[in-house]
């Protein structure tokens, strides 16, 4: 549950709106606590008047398909839900006729549904199955594409639950997806073309008798049975490879999920007489720890190659196609701000997920993607960045640039050795985008990157401000009281603010250099991004300035921040050191580059810190 404060800033609505609304019931599931209202974290903002009248309320209304929300199976989702066509991504594939292919995308950027129709087209089924194909781009793509339909076994498996906190739970979920597929292929059980040692094999499998070495060895030990049995080699597709190595990092038991896949994979994909192709799906190509060694017909096909860059994810002509058919093309553009801005290849992508749930709720913009679940990923790496790193992720914050080196081959592993493996895991993680890059000599790419759109700011925001506070109501409460006292230029609720903060939620001992308390103060007023610029540590008139917000329209001042920090002093001490730092911002001409920009109206703050005091002088 939240408070109704949370709300009001993730809604961009006032807290009395945010109460009202819960005092007329129009919030489902929200309680009243004393004089505070709690809110279910996954609340719906209610739809407004605007909306719920406007065109896709109406053409919805007209018995449109519903979105395919949380849909992953292809019968269905091509039958019951509005189904954008990637069918020919079956064509690209068959053209190009890859042994192994590793896909490399975002989580939630269709990457199951695709390999379910790869599943389906495929797989050697007693129903006609051409029947799901017959109205979709494919089928028109002639003759030689369609005779490639239903004719050969599958093996199909998906780690995208296998998310334990334990090496035991974790395999023994990966034992039960194998029980469940061999059961797939019961047909093959009684085969008189299987040695009776093979059976023995299967019927350890199908039994839930398996060891950890009859599991290494299982795909492979299926796929010689499936062409024995059929006269034909099967193909073979892994879903979300990674998930459970993600945990395995997370969780500590890393090393044992690695060993396994190690061993797992190549029984599969090296050196096996018995595969026709091979798919995989994950979000990081995993080749430092050598899950892959030694595969060399592997094909990686990631968020920077041209290959296949318009299958996962939406173009900007599906979307169109979409708005259009629920009558809702008014919302293009904001659509496109929130959910656009993905660069696969070289083709622009909107985030489905995002995309298919703003449509079926009525236009409403919120971050659907970043609200799946927990963000582990960015959880990972605000552990380990750096203060660069640190100062680069709010200047992304700003909508700024920043140049990166980008290793398609980073490992979670590799954070600790190199924070600045940051950027490479972010990018395939779906949090930056690269408007610019430069192939390098040794394979990596030279980037300009960037977030890609609101939603991702908005979950950079909350992620980042979860780090730097470690945030919960006080936090909030305080970030706000700060965001007034600015706007008023009330410097001693200022001061009371940031007291407080400190005084709740630091502990002495985290009171250490000016670098700590630089890195507060950015965290407690990232909450004003939509009004100001913020920027740190920037050159203008004779030195560098701490910190200096910028005003994103005329109605606000321009705020010049610096800070100060030392060891034991007493409150006069303290006091005179925040006029010293009040003076510094007039000796050294910090307001030039605002007063360049045109900004006259410019507040000036002197801040001193000395472990949980603070004392703010302003002008």
């Amino acid at each position: 549950m939240k408070s109704s404060e949370q709300f009001a800033i993730e809604w961009n609505r006032s807290k009395r709106a945010i109460n009202d609304l819960c005092n007329k019931g129009k919030i489902p599931g929200a309680i009243k606590e004393g004089r505070k209202w709690l809110i279910p974290d996954d609340a719906v903002r209610p739809v407004d008047k605007r909306v719920s009248s406007g065109k896709y309320a109406k053409k919805k209304a007209a018995n449109n398909k519903s979105l395919p929300i949380g849909i992953s199976d292809y019968v269905r989702a091509q039958a019951d839900y509005y189904y954008v066509d990637k069918t020919l991504l079956i064509k690209e594939f068959l053209d190009q006729k890859p042994l192994v292919s590793l896909f490399t995308r975002p989580r939630r950027f269709g990457k199951t549904l695709n390999m379910d129709m790869l599943r389906v087209f495929f797989e050697i089924s007693e129903e006609d199955t051409s029947k799901y194909f017959e109205n979709k781009a494919i089928w028109r793509c002639g003759e030689e594409y369609r005779r490639q339909q239903g004719q050969y076994p599958v093996v199909f498996l998906t780690f995208k639950d296998v998310k334990f906190d334990s090496w035991k739970a974790t395999l023994d979920k990966i034992k039960d997806l194998l029980q469940e597929e061999f059961g797939r292929h019961q047909e093959i059980a009684d085969s008189d073309r299987l040695a009776e040692y093979e059976k023995t094999y299967f019927a350890k499998i199908i039994n839930g008798e398996a060891s950890e070495v009859d599991l290494t060895v299982s795909l492979a030990k299926l796929s010689q049975m499936l062409t024995k049995h059929y006269g034909k080699a099967p193909i073979i597709i892994i879903d979300e490879y990674d998930t459970p190595i993600q945990e395995g990092y997370s969780k500590d038991f890393y090393d044992e999920i690695i060993g396994f896949m190690r061993n797992f994979f190549s029984e599969a994909f090296k050196d096996n007489k018995n595969l026709t192709y091979g798919f995989l799906t994950g979000i990081l190509r995993i080749a430092q720890e050598s899950i892959f060694s030694g595969l060399n017909n592997l094909t990686v096909n990631s968020v920077m190659d041209e290959k296949y860059d318009q299958f996962f994810g939406f173009t900007a002509s599906e979307v169109r196609d979409m708005l259009e058919y629920y009558g809702a093309l008014d919302k293009e553009a904001e659509l496109k701000d929130w959910y656009d801005g993905y660069l696969f290849g070289s083709t622009e992508i909107y985030n489905p997920w995002s995309v298919i749930n703003y449509i079926s709720k009525g236009c409403i913009p919120q971050a659907y993607w970043v609200n799946t679940g927990k963000n582990e990923i960015l959880e990972d790496v605000l552990k380990v960045a750096t203060d660069d790193i640190t100062e680069r992720l709010y200047s992304l914050l700003q909508g700024e640039r920043v140049i990166a080196q980008i290793d398609q081959n980073v490992v979670y592993r590799s954070l600790s050795e190199d924070p600045a493996n940051i950027y490479s895991l972010l990018l395939v993680a779906g949090y930056l985008k690269t408007p610019k890059k430069e192939l390098q000599a040794d394979g990596s790419y030279l980037c300009e990157v960037s977030i890609p759109n609101r939603e991702i700011a908005a979950v950079y925001k909350s992620e980042i401000l979860s780090h730097l506070l470690q945030i919960g109501a006080i936090t909030r409460t305080t970030a706000n009281k700060i965001a007034e006292s600015l706007y008023a230029n009330d410097y001693k609720k200022l001061q009371k603010a940031i007291a407080e903060y400190m005084d709740k939620s630091i502990s002495f001992y985290d009171a250490g250099a000016e670098g700590f308390y630089h890195g507060l103060v950015l965290g407690l007023i990232a909450l004003m991004d939509n009004q100001y610029k913020i920027k740190s540590n920037r050159e203008s008139g004779d030195g560098r300035y701490d910190i200096s917000l910028f005003p994103r329209e005329g109605r606000y001042p321009g705020i010049i921040m610096e800070l100060k920090w030392k060891k034991d002093l007493s409150a006069d001490e303290l006091s005179g050191l925040a006029d010293e730092a009040l003076i510094q911002i007039d000796e050294k001409r910090y307001d030039a580059e605002m007063k360049e920009d045109g900004i006259q109206d410019i507040l000036k703050f002197g801040i001193a810190f000395s472990g949980k005091k603070v004392s703010v002088k302003t002008k």
